[in-house]
């Protein structure tokens, strides 16, 4: 077991909008927030009035503490004044993928109980309103504010970041100066917020099944947001980059609630991630860190255009939500010069770092593992089935305790006992090895692990040693189904532009140099993975075409005979 401990740190009793307060106290004329595509610069002292002013005004439209406030959008700055207004008055900020479609929203709303959602506006080829309205058709036919829709009884109200579409909405522009009544109750009501209270539902990324609505409490978030922060060694010079969704706990824990735990100022290039945009932003704003996934920093390297910008500020950043293959951060730090880039590991369900490795670390450490347990957690590794701990060295499921570890998923008791058990324990599903200095590397996922004839391979492996093949952007590895061995090694394989590679080069690539029953017997080139927004690969989308393209639906029969 593994356990991290330290002094606790002055957010331990606080709650998210007593933490906004006081980094407003502190720096009142330092920037927090900057959008350059909207042209938006607000300081700490702006942000925490108009988290008060919004606040006070959802009070006078009949807006309770408690209630349950979905936003649907694009990363915009009312996007973050809608996190911390919900945490002025105990309001429930619920996250919701602006990828979602129409079904896909009408789930959100269901399963979190949704009365108040705020509505972005049009981006792409998602017109939000459109698709309320769509769903909820009493919306669209209303005279006023007043309805309701039988199919969604729970939801009251809905709010548009733009021009409202009609006379059943509420826009965020006419959210006027509320009432010196309205201001004082916001008051009153922030006072009496715990920090173990429910700040915020985010669903889980849903790759291998429904979303679940993870609760992260006041607490849960604020520890997570010091400790990588403290990591990282941000303070109120600090301005980080962050091209990462603010729905998902990369953009909203480890980018905005991190830069109000240390002061630090949030640059967001675009509404959704462009590179261009990225290159631009970090080199107008001199920003000191960067966030994404592994194939937002390809795309940023790989921009015809990234030898125009001066990237010299660039001190520090997080690559995670993926595996990070090794050549790729190696030239995160070379080429781009983020030279104290760190991985985290963890899960929305662990609010959401786990293991983070810190800028001190030696390079080896900071590109090869995922790092140590944050300060107040406690990590084992265990037995999947008998749950008891393995010896170090060995693989095994990375659980975890402490003060990342949500409150539960909401309305969902049953698999709420199947992730945390009586002991408080958060069964991550992910299988992880300890080295002997007491840092992390995430080999797989429990349910991911290929047996082939009895010999356990762990995909994570055999990625990495596929990424170094020159011709090889990304690559995802799963196991498919073989009548003789149960199941055998397969391989989809993007290559990077203008480069030639087969299917029979990538094997040969591996033939002597990773054990041969971990050599992919399929080997496929695609032009692009399915991903989630956060980077992760779909693998049961992969695994699903493969059974059926390559006929081998009779050896699936076999296999769970």
């Amino acid at each position: 077991m593994h356990g991290s401990e330290e002094p606790q740190p002055w957010i331990y009793n606080q709650t998210v909008g007593g933490a906004l307060a006081e980094t407003a106290r502190r720096f009142p004329e330092h920037d927090a927030l900057v959008f350059p595509a909207s042209g938006t610069r607000m300081t700490w002292a702006e942000l925490d009035h108009e988290a008060s002013r919004i606040a006070a005004s959802w009070l006078e439209i009949g807006l309770e503490p408690g209630e349950h406030v979905g936003i649907w959008s694009m990363n915009v700055p009312e996007w973050v004044v809608a996190q911390f207004a919900c945490a002025r008055i105990g309001a429930i900020l619920v996250n919701i993928n602006p990828s979602y479609r129409q079904h896909e929203l009408e789930g959100a709303l269901a399963t979190a109980d949704i009365a108040t959602l705020v509505v972005g506006s049009p981006y792409k080829s998602s017109n939000f309103t459109a698709m309320v309205e769509s769903l909820c058709p009493e919306i669209a036919g209303a005279t006023d504010r007043e309805w309701t829709s039988p199919s969604h009884p729970r939801l009251r109200r809905v709010i548009a970041l733009g021009a409202p579409p009609g006379p059943g909405w509420r826009s965020w522009r006419e959210l006027a100066t509320p009432s010196e009544q309205a201001q004082l109750k916001v008051h009153d009501l922030a006072s009496a917020i715990r920090p173990g209270d429910i700040h915020n539902i985010q669903f889980t990324s849903g790759t291998t099944g429904m979303p679940k609505g993870a609760m992260l409490t006041h607490h849960n978030i604020l520890m997570n947001a010091y400790h990588t922060g403290h990591r990282l060694r941000y303070g109120e010079r600090d301005r980080i980059c962050v091209p990462v969704p603010f729905y998902h706990c990369f953009g909203c824990v480890l980018g905005t609630m991190v830069a109000v735990v240390h002061g630090a100022a949030v640059v967001v290039p675009a509404p959704s991630f462009d590179p261009l945009a990225t290159l631009k932003a970090m080199n107008a704003e001199k920003c000191t860190a960067i966030y994404g996934v592994p194939t937002m920093y390809s795309a940023i390297l790989d921009h015809p255009r990234f030898a125009e910008f001066d990237l010299t500020s660039l001190r520090t950043g997080i690559m995670s939500g993926a595996p990070c293959p090794l050549p790729l951060m190696n030239k995160v730090e070379s080429i781009m010069g983020v030279r104290e880039i760190c991985i985290g590991y963890g899960q929305t369900e662990a609010s959401p770092i786990i293991t983070f490795t810190s800028v001190d670390d030696p390079t080896e450490v900071r590109v090869g593992t995922v790092g140590r347990p944050i300060p107040g957690l406690q990590v084992e590794l265990v037995e999947s089935v008998s749950r008891e701990p393995v010896s170090r060295g060995s693989t095994g499921e990375l659980r975890v305790r402490g003060h990342c570890v949500m409150a539960g998923y909401y309305k969902n008791p049953e698999a709420t006992a199947r992730a945390i058990d009586s002991e408080g324990w958060l069964y991550t599903g992910d299988l992880a090895r300890e080295r002997e200095d007491g840092c992390y590397r995430i080999v797989g996922r429990s349910k991911e692990v290929i047996i082939r004839g009895g010999e356990n391979i762990y995909p994570a492996e055999v990625e990495e040693f596929l990424h170094h093949h020159p011709a090889v952007a990304e690559v995802a590895v799963a196991g498919l189904p073989d009548a003789h061995y149960g199941e055998v090694v397969a391989a989809w394989v993007v290559l990077k532009p203008s480069a030639t590679a087969t299917a029979d080069d990538l094997k040969r690539f591996c033939h002597d140099q990773i054990a041969r029953f971990k050599v992919p017997r399929h080997v496929m080139i695609v032009p692009e993975l399915p991903k989630t927004v956060t980077g992760k690969v779909k693998k049961h989308i992969l695994r699903e075409g493969a059974v059926d393209s390559l006929d081998l639906a009779e050896s699936a029969r076999v296999e769970t005979a």
